[in-house]
C-alpha cells in the first residue's frame, strides 16, 4: 500500500470515529432529555399545586394544620372553607383533586410488613424491660407511661432523650429529642448524668435535646405543632417527642363534670395532633400521665390514668408504673396491638435505667 493510500485509509478511519463520537453524543443528549423529562413528571404534587389555591390561600391553610395533600384529603369541607376562608363547593373541589392525587386506597399485608421494617425501636437501658416491648420503644405511634408520683416515668423520658441519641448497634437511632415540659420537670443535670453512663458527651447530647416548657393545654398544643416546623422547615433529625405530663394542664384548667365534654374534646385534638406527627416522621412519641384513685375499687389496684377513653384509644402502647420492692420499679404492659401483657423489673441508676 502506498503512502498516499495509507493517508486516506486514515483520514476515513478517523472520519468514521468522529461520527461515530457524534452518534454517541446524540444518543447522551437524548437520554439526558429522557431523564429530565421523568424528572418533571416525578415532581411531587403539593398544596401549593391545587386549583384554587394561591400563595395566601395556601398559606392560610399550613397555619391551620393543612399543610399536606393527606391533610387536606382527609378534611371535610366545612373545616377546609374556614380555615382557608373559601366556599365549601369550592373547598369540595379541592378535596376532591387532593384525593385523586394520593393513592387512598387499600394495601396488602405484605406491603403493610415491608414498611414496618422501617420502623425502629429505642431501647430503655433495661433488658428486661425491652423484653416486654419486643426491643424497645417504638416509633411511628404513642406510648404512654402512667403512674403515681415517684414511679419513674420521668425518668424513663430523661434515659430515652439520651437513648435516642446512641448508634443503632447499641439501642438508639443517633437522632435529636424535643421534650415537652409541662410540669418543669425537666434537669439537664440529670441529662449529664445519664449521657456519661451511656458513653455519650454530656455537652453533645444536651445540645441534641431541644426544650420548651408548656404553660398551658393551648401553649401544649402549640408546641407540637412548633416540632413538625423544626423536622420539614429546620430539617432536624427528630426521632423523639416526649410530653410530661400529657394531661396536667389539661387537668387543671377544666374542673368539674361541666368542663368534662370540652375537655376530652380538646384532648382529643391534642392525642390525633402527636399521632399524626409520630405516624408522618416515623418518630418515637411518649407520653407521661397522671392517675387518679378510685375508692369505690374494693379489688385490684384502685389507681386509674387520666384521660379515660381519649387516651386510652389514641396510645399504642400502655404502660402502668408502680414502685416495687427493694427501690425497683415495676412495668407492667396493659395494652398493646401485638404483645401480650407483661411485666418487668428495673432499677433507676445514677446511669440510666437497669436491670439490677
Amino acid at each position: 500500500m502506498s503512502n498516499e493510500e495509507m493517508v486516506v485509509e486514515e483520514i476515513v478511519v478517523e472520519e468514521n470515529i468522529q461520527e461515530e463520537e457524534k452518534e454517541e453524543e446524540k444518543e447522551e443528549e437524548k437520554e439526558e432529555e429522557k431523564e429530565e423529562e421523568n424528572e418533571e413528571e416525578k415532581k411531587e404534587f403539593t398544596v401549593n399545586d391545587l386549583p384554587g389555591v394561591g400563595p395566601a390561600t395556601a398559606e392560610k391553610l399550613s397555619d391551620a394544620g393543612f399543610d399536606t395533600l393527606l391533610s387536606i384529603s382527609v378534611a371535610s369541607n366545612s373545616q377546609l372553607a374556614d380555615a382557608a376562608g373559601i366556599s365549601e363547593s369550592v373547598a369540595r373541589k379541592i378535596i376532591q383533586i387532593a384525593r385523586s392525587e394520593m393513592d387512598m386506597g387499600f394495601e396488602s399485608g405484605l406491603e403493610l410488613l415491608e414498611k414496618r421494617k422501617k420502623v425502629f425501636k429505642v431501647t430503655t437501658g433495661s433488658k428486661a424491660f425491652d423484653e416486654i416491648l419486643d426491643g424497645g420503644f417504638e416509633a411511628g405511634c404513642i406510648s404512654e407511661c402512667y403512674g403515681q408520683y415517684g414511679s419513674s416515668k420521668t425518668q424513663i423520658a430523661n434515659a430515652l432523650a439520651v437513648n435516642v441519641q446512641l448508634p443503632k448497634d447499641k439501642g438508639g437511632i443517633e437522632g435529636m429529642a424535643v421534650y415537652i415540659d409541662g410540669e418543669g420537670a425537666f434537669r439537664p443535670e440529670r441529662i449529664k448524668q445519664l449521657a456519661a453512663g451511656a458513653g455519650l458527651d454530656p455537652h453533645e447530647t444536651l445540645k441534641n435535646i431541644k426544650v420548651a416548657r408548656a404553660f398551658n393545654s393551648d401553649h401544649q398544643m402549640i408546641l407540637v405543632d412548633k416540632v413538625d416546623e423544626m423536622i420539614t422547615k429546620d430539617n432536624l433529625p427528630i426521632k423523639l417527642v416526649i410530653v410530661d405530663s400529657l394531661t396536667s394542664h389539661f387537668r387543671a384548667e377544666f374542673i368539674g363534670r361541666g368542663t368534662l365534654s370540652e375537655r376530652q374534646q380538646k384532648l382529643n385534638n391534642h392525642m390525633h395532633a402527636l399521632m399524626r406527627l409520630a405516624s408522618k416522621h416515623n418518630l418515637i412519641v411518649y407520653v407521661t400521665n397522671q392517675v387518679m384513685a378510685k375508692p369505690d375499687t374494693f379489688f385490684g389496684d384502685p389507681t386509674e390514668a387520666i384521660g379515660g377513653n381519649i387516651v386510652g384509644h389514641n396510645s399504642t402502647f400502655r404502660i402502668y408504673l408502680r414502685r416495687g420492692k427493694k427501690g425497683s420499679r415495676v412495668a407492667k404492659l396493659v395494652d398493646a396491638p401485638n404483645l401480650p401483657d407483661a411485666e418487668a423489673m428495673f432499677f433507676v441508676k445514677e446511669e440510666g435505667i437497669r436491670d439490677d
